[in-house]
């Protein structure tokens, strides 16, 4: 037998029958593996708040909601689509120029409009107070000195053949004008008494449309300013917000801002926001900075294609704009182009034209008199159209400000950003305050009308501090953390494994192994754990270092098998790169799914002490052992979870990066085991179409069976828990919007509650669903104080939502800028929970995390699920996906392409935590 293929020493006991006896299975109505349809009216709406919780230390804090007054309630906004054409009633393409129109629209037609303020998207939706005079509005608008590429009217070479007929109609007139005709059609009426209806706590689709036109007026005025928009955010052109981030990438600083209801009113909630955006100046010094190249030479213009594609650039000397299309084939001072001139009149009086081919070099150089120094062996710009381009010299092109960057960063990029976007809470305070006097929007006319006014004073808001919960760890000792911390300093780990028939492998860092394996077994001793010798310490063989990752992982364990005695229990493998190794993802997916071999990976700089520590931590954790457990549940005394078998949910979708927009998703849902503990996990990882963000395999029915990840995870925790059904159910669901909330209700807890059915026709299970949401806007900070708010904060009134069950918590110890709270959302609770118990579990829930010795922000269980989709994401090399597709960020619609499997874990893993 092959050793590695050894069966596990504690085999757990066999399943329970998949349908017990008598039960006919519930058969699904629609394809056999599709989950159930969505129904046509929602089953469940959000839960309403059942009260307040009061439990804990009361604090006065401050929030970043401005508090905002409506005055003029009774009127309506009236909704115009908004139709822009050319002259030939040509569509026009393009947002550019939409705002440009509307605005020169306003000031031509004042009178025939009523005077009237427009509230415009800058796109197809156009909302004014009361209704224009007239039923049909057409108007025509002409633009002067319009930057335009549709036009060449700037001298430079077109290719092969002269503007079209509608081209130079439109150019013909003096001093490039352009007309344009609109057309504003109404489309409805929305009254602005819908937002008093919200903040009564019934949401409408009149209230969403009333608050989004308001949302309009301020992007409006931020577009007025010159600001690049993006969503609910905008950018000023100032280059004291940018920061450079390397790769000809800038970091840009903003602000966000979104009217919101809440039980305190209409409040504005104002936050710093950042983005990416290309390094502005010359082209060619973005590339050399971009492709990291010492000159113009080395660039791979078909990378760079790819990365300019659309982007704007102003030529020189003309200072004219366009759109970058692509690049010549051939260089500079090879292109050729026909070039038409007048040579003098017939005998009718009309101009000749002559017709002579020469290069664009040959073209700037002596007809322009402008002096190129390198650009002649480069391609030059295309900024005309594919197949009727306009060519530039690529030193004539500059880069023009506030351009998204929308590529994926580097590892180093995304640090540099994070560690240049922190601020601590007074520095947020202080800029937050001069953002909102610099706007002035109580100035801004289409605000004034509505009698929309803006509190310039951060709103008062009470907190609670909830008392960090008593943690128990080894010889029976109690402790309690500080300020959200603690250590292990003489101290054992609460329940400690062995580390034997273990071995080390070392794929080319430079480390002085002895000595680290060495450390690792004296600092184990001192926490409890025993770790013996290892069976062998394997150094990578030098011919391997640059073949491809997954050859290199398959000749070291070639290196396992011919030199250890029997099958390793635990791999401590090496890696020279911390971050974005490429061995990581073939050695995580040889050990766990090949073999069902434990794994900890590590890169290490500087071993000492805690270093060792943390490693541990981790190690012990993935073995089965416990570091600390929360005192409460070693008591059995955790309202409701302790008293009745209560499995509880993280569940997570994580997406392709920026760039990478088009790979899979990847679906992970962690479940606890072995009730009463609420400190142990496991997982189950599945992918699904890219972009979709409910996860399709909870429930997959196939004739009788069933292969959907909570069939598997609740077989798990019936084995591991004295063969006990949960009679409850805790979900905790991060990373959906508001607007998906009735799919989370109604589509994913069915799936759930399907498989529950699926496995006992009679089995009822009480059900509580969560959800957490960090990608949020709400600060807190302490009046008068430079720290941040104290760990265990918690808010549940005044920027809360008027009806339904929500609260923010900062459970974590914010040490670097400001703390950002995660929002939990209660949208269904028939397991009856107080508030103040709830609170309290999602707080102690923040204090189980295995791998540190630190409260973390949300609780562990969407932590652990988002931790196992990123380590199982590396199973498969998703990024090639991305490179080769043929819409280079992203797919015509969800679901459209089928996706490749994950490789299921090795049964003598796939109980474990390999995810810490």
């Amino acid at each position: 037998m092959d050793p590695l293929n050894g069966e596990g020493q504690d085999a757990l006991p066999p399943p329970p029958p998949i349908i017990p006896p008598g039960v006919v299975p519930v058969k699904a109505d629609q394809g056999q593996d599709s989950p159930p349809r969505k129904p046509s009216t929602p089953k469940r709406v959000p839960m309403a708040r059942p009260g307040l919780a009061k439990r804990g230390q009361p604090v006065q804090l401050l929030t970043n909601h401005f508090k905002v007054s409506v005055r003029n309630v009774d009127d309506y906004f009236y909704h115009y689509s908004v139709v822009i054409k050319y002259e030939d009633d040509h569509p026009v393409d393009g947002k550019s120029v939409g705002r440009q129109v509307i605005d020169k629209l306003r000031q031509t037609y004042d009178s025939e409009i009523g005077n009237k303020d427009f509230a415009y998207d800058g796109e197809k939706s156009l909302f004014t107070l009361g209704s224009l005079p007239q039923v049909k509005n057409e108007f025509t608008v002409v633009l002067e000195n319009t930057s335009s590429n549709r036009a060449a009217g700037n001298g430079s070479p077109r290719g092969n053949e002269s503007p079209g007929e509608n081209e130079r109609k439109r150019t013909r007139r003096p001093y490039q004008t352009k007309a344009y005709k609109v057309e504003l059609n109404f489309a409805a009426k929305i009254p602005m008494q819908a937002i008093a209806i919200a903040l009564k706590g019934h949401d409408t689709e009149n209230s969403q449309e009333a608050l989004r036109v308001l949302d309009i007026i301020l992007r409006q005025n931020a577009a007025k300013q010159g600001c690049l928009l993006v969503r609910q955010s905008y950018f000023q052109n100032n280059p004291s917000n940018f920061t450079d981030i390397g790769g000809g990438v800038l970091g840009c600083r903003g602000f966000h801002s979104s009217f919101r209801t809440s039980q305190g009113g209409l409040s504005l909630n104002i936050d710093v926001s950042t983005t990416m955006i290309v390094k502005p100046g010359p082209l060619v010094d973005f590339l050399i900075d971009h492709q990291k190249v010492r000159d113009p030479f080395q660039i791979d213009w078909g990378k760079a294609k790819r990365t300019l594609k659309n982007l704007r650039i102003k030529t020189s000397p003309s200072n004219t704009e366009g759109k970058i299309v692509g690049f010549s084939e051939l260089p500079c001072n090879q292109q050729l182009f026909t070039l038409k001139q007048r040579t003098g009149k017939d005998s009718n009086g009309d101009f000749d034209a002559q017709a002579t081919e020469i290069t664009v070099y040959d073209y700037f150089v002596k007809h322009r008199n402008i002096e190129l120094r390198y650009s002649g062996d480069l391609p030059c710009v295309n900024i005309g159209k594919p197949k009727r381009p306009t060519y530039i010299p690529i030193e004539l092109c500059s880069l023009v400000s506030l351009q998204r960057y929308t590529k994926a960063l580097t590892t180093i990029q995304r640090s540099s950003l994070v560690e240049k976007s922190r601020q601590k809470p007074q520095e947020r305070m202080s800029v937050l305050s001069n953002a909102l006097k610099h706007n002035n929007y109580d100035a801004d006319p289409m605000l004034r009308a509505c009698g929309v006014s803006i509190s310039s004073q951060f709103t008062q808001v009470d907190g609670r501090i909830l008392p960090a919960p008593k943690l128990k760890v080894g010889n029976g000792e109690d402790f309690l953390p500080r300020n959200g911390r603690w250590n292990f300093n003489n101290k054992k780990l609460f329940e400690a494994t062995i580390v034997d028939k273990w071995a080390v492998v070392n794929f080319s860092a430079r480390c002085d192994m002895r000595n680290l394996v060495r450390d690792l077994i004296k600092c184990g001793n001192m926490k409890g754990i025993q770790v013996d010798d290892p069976f062998v310490i394997l150094e990578e063989n030098h011919s391997m270092r640059n073949a491809p990752p997954p050859a290199r992982v398959e000749d070291m364990f070639e290196q396992i098998k011919s030199k250890l005695p029997g099958a390793p229990k635990f791999l401590l493998c090496l890696l020279s790169e911390r971050k974005n190794s490429a061995v990581y993802g073939p050695w995580k997916r040889k050990c766990l799914a090949e073999f069902g071999i434990v794994t900890q990976c590590i890169a290490p700089q500087r071993v000492n002490d805690q270093y060792l520590t943390n490693v541990l931590l981790k190690i012990n954790a993935k073995l089965g052992g416990i570091n600390s457990l929360l005192v409460q549940e070693r008591m059995t005394k955790i309202p409701f979870v302790s008293a009745s078998p209560t499995i509880i949910l993280g569940m997570d979708v994580s997406h392709g990066s920026p760039g990478h927009s088009d790979v899979p998703s990847i679906a992970a849902v962690v479940s606890s085991r072995q009730w009463p503990s609420i400190s142990r996990y496991r997982a189950s990882v599945r992918t699904q179409s890219p972009k979709v963000e409910m996860i399709d395999s909870l429930f997959k029915p196939s004739g009788s069976d069933d292969d959907g990840i909570i069939r598997e995870l609740l077989i798990d925790f019936y084995t591991s828990s004295g063969k006990r059904k949960p009679d409850q159910i805790i979900i905790f669901r991060d990373g959906v919007s508001e607007s998906q909330f009735n799919q989370v209700l109604n589509i994913e807890l069915d799936q759930i509650i399907e498989a529950c059915k699926f496995l006992d026709e009679n089995w009822c299970p009480k059900f509580t669903l969560i959800v957490a949401q960090k990608n949020h806007h709400t600060k807190f900070f302490q009046p008068q104080s430079p720290d941040n708010v104290p760990p265990g904060t918690v808010v549940d009134n005044k920027v809360c939502h008027p009806r339904n069950y929500d609260f923010y918590m900062c459970s974590h110890a914010g040490m670097i800028g400001t703390t950002r709270p995660t929002h939990y959302h209660v949208l269904h609770d028939e397991i009856g929970f107080a508030p103040d118990d709830l609170q309290e579990l999602v707080h102690s829930l923040s204090y189980v995390y295995q791998r540190s010795t630190t409260a973390i922000s949300v609780v562990a269980p969407v932590c652990y699920a988002h931790l196992a989709a990123t380590q199982m994401s590396q199973f498969m090399k998703f990024d090639d996906l991305s490179e080769t597709s043929s819409s280079h960020g992203g797919m015509t619609a969800p679901g459209a392409i089928p996706v490749p499997e994950l490789p299921r874990l090795h049964e003598k893993v796939s109980s474990s935590m390999f995810f810490c």
